[in-house]
């Protein structure tokens, strides 16, 4: 692992020198999470998984009511039909349990969906501003143990990304 983290440590100064002597040195660094978190995609698709969430607790209150009904009905039925009302309890908790079941594999691979589509949108836009800007580096602030405000880019990268999902958005609403 130390010869690992000092082989990139080497490069990295490689780097670094190669890049000082020729005058074209230019770095920043970025707080992925607070672009994240700020991101205004990210809110609204929030919004909309909490929305779904909230839906299918309902339908899940209504199916454990109807359980309970059931419940009710088994304690005070007669013992010739409790076996029947016994069997189609079970049948009613098993549905129950695969329903909670495929609701949290849904909203999780929804979920993991919609961050994996945000981190590439947010990668495409420091891409680029890397490219046209001619940055040398630009960092994960999580990585750096100092760091001088001048170099975040962070609200650069939260600014650009608003601004073309307000234009997406605003493109779409015009369409329909």
């Amino acid at each position: 692992m130390k010869k690992i983290f000092s082989f990139l440590i080497s490069v990295l100064l490689l780097g670094l020198t190669a890049n000082a002597f020729s005058g074209e040195f230019k770095i920043g660094y970025i707080d992925i999470s607070k672009v994240f978190d700020e991101y205004q995609r990210t809110k609204e698709e929030d919004t909309l998984l909490e929305k779904k969430g909230t839906e299918k607790e309902a339908q899940r209150n209504k199916m454990v009511d109807e359980i309970k009904k059931i419940k009710e009905e088994l304690d005070l039925a007669s013992d010739k039909v409790k076996p029947e009302k016994q069997k189609i309890l079970d049948e009613k908790i098993k549905t129950l349990q695969e329903y909670d079941r495929t609701t949290r594999e849904d909203l999780r691979k929804e979920r993991d969906n919609i961050v994996r589509e945000i981190l590439k949108e947010i990668d495409a836009v420091i891409q680029e501003l890397g490219k046209n800007e001619n940055y040398t580096f630009i960092l994960n602030e999580r990585v750096l143990l100092y760091h001088q405000e001048a170099f975040d880019l962070t609200e650069r990268v939260i600014k650009i990304l608003n601004e073309r999902y307000d234009k997406k958005r605003s493109g779409t609403k015009e369409k329909k």
